[in-house]
């Protein structure tokens, strides 16, 4: 992006000494309001008036040899030896060891040669991630404090399974017959394994104290099944007056499913995601509008749903075992969808689709996105719907078996609401 198209009258200098100005200033102020904070009241390197003269002396030295910028060299080597002076008073009477201020006004002085000679936007990222990290101390602090001991081991193991095995994996056919390859085999768990993880740590650092609302959504978003037997057996024990939050979050993660199936169509078949996206979405908007309206029917007291503030679950689902089943899991129905179209054909799909829904869909889903199977655009959403349809209807005997009786009736009807138009789009795409 180039300045001048913007403001042709205007001089380059003037506009890079304005910019130059601007950031510093804000990153001063950001400082500032860093000291302001301080409960000890110690000293800290510089304020907004000192961050903003950094980087305009860094201007000023860069622009007197901008092709050598012998003289910016020489003020930043002077500018480390003034910053390392403050940071050894620092430690010597103050016992206090933080680089952050003295990092900053480094960055600071390097402000004017990104401003000129990178596109605006790049250097308004890295102000951006400046303002970001000096501002989130606290929040680093409280999310360090929430990290389970193995924390990094598991972010570890996803590196490994995304970044390591997937690349190394060849892409050539298993069977001749089945669009199976070690690679989108792979992919698939890749995906699932990834959604399933930031799940998982939305819920545990972003969103811990949000309730069940929250709770049902992003459950739902790793697994509506599991996340509707765990809702529906802690119901069981749970205030009466919670039972109306309980069964809104069920219907909530029913609805997650919808859109995780709309992610994995947009990642897997791009094609046929323009073909059947709004139907997903129509079954969605119609899942969540139920769980909303159910969630907050009737609202309990204020002490009672404040001392209920609910998790699914603390434990990481991201496992190699879970991994390996899923990837067992998808090869399975993918040779299994295969044989059943070549002999059976349609039919034999729409039975299919309706026998999987007792398990986890996923699998058999990413398999007929991925597959070439003869199958049209039509057959393939019929199988989708079908595969809902009773995965939803599976739901809904887990919820009323597990969940407690004066919630069934409640259960039933919502659950009926979601079967029925998602019956209905299943009979559209048949006529």
């Amino acid at each position: 992006m180039n300045i001048d198209q913007f403001l042709p009258e205007i001089p380059d200098n003037y506009i890079h000494l304005f910019l130059v100005v601007a950031f510093s200033l804000v990153i001063g102020l950001s400082q500032r309001k860093l000291q302001l904070k301080n409960e000890r009241k110690e000293a800290f390197f510089g304020s907004d008036r000192t961050f903003t003269l950094i980087g305009i002396l860094g201007y000023i030295l860069f622009m007197i040899a901008p092709d050598t910028k012998v003289f910016w060299g020489v003020g930043g080597c002077g500018l480390i030896v003034l910053l390392a002076c403050n940071y050894y008073f620092k430690v010597a009477h103050l016992k206090r060891y933080g680089l952050t201020s003295i990092i900053t006004a480094c960055i600071t002085y390097c402000i004017p040669a990104l401003v000129i000679t990178q596109p605006l936007p790049f250097t308004l990222l890295v102000l951006v991630v400046v303002l970001l990290l000096t501002e989130m101390k606290e929040t680093f602090i409280s999310m360090a404090n929430r990290m389970n001991n193995d924390e990094f081991i598991t972010l570890a193991k996803f590196l490994i399974i995304a970044g390591i095995i997937l690349p190394l994996l060849p892409n050539e056919r298993i069977f001749e017959a089945v669009n199976l390859t070690p690679r989108n085999i792979w992919l698939a768990t890749v995906i699932i394994s990834g959604m399933s993880y930031i799940s998982y740590l939305l819920q545990k650092f972003v969103f811990r104290d949000s309730g069940l609302l929250i709770a049902g959504i992003l459950g739902g978003l790793y697994s509506s099944t599991a996340t509707t037997v765990v809702l529906s057996r802690k119901s069981k024990t749970a205030d009466e007056a919670l039972r109306y939050r309980y069964a809104g979050a069920i219907f909530l993660a029913s609805s997650m499913m919808f859109i995780r199936i709309l992610i994995l169509l947009l990642i897997f078949n791009p094609l046929l995601f323009g073909d059947i996206w709004s139907y997903c979405v129509l079954l969605f908007l119609i899942a969540f509008a139920t769980g909303m309206v159910v969630y907050y029917h009737k609202n309990p007291e204020t002490e009672i749903a404040g001392k209920h503030i609910d998790n699914i679950s603390d434990n990481n689902p991201l496992e190699f075992k879970v991994a390996l089943i899923f990837a067992s899991l998808f090869v399975v129905f993918t040779i299994v969808t295969g044989y059943v179209i070549s002999e059976f054909g349609s039919g034999g799909l729409t039975a299919l689709s309706f026998a999987v829904g007792v398990t986890d869909i996923t699998p058999f889903i990413i398999g007929l996105y991925q597959g070439d199977y003869m199958v049209t655009t039509v057959m393939i959403g019929i199988a989708t719907c079908g595969a809902t349809f009773s995965n939803n209807l599976v739901k809904m005997g887990y919820a009323l078996f597990l969940g407690p009786k004066n919630n069934r009736r409640l259960i039933a009807t919502g659950f009926s609401i979601i079967c029925i138009i998602n019956l209905a789009v299943l009979l559209f795409f048949y006529l």
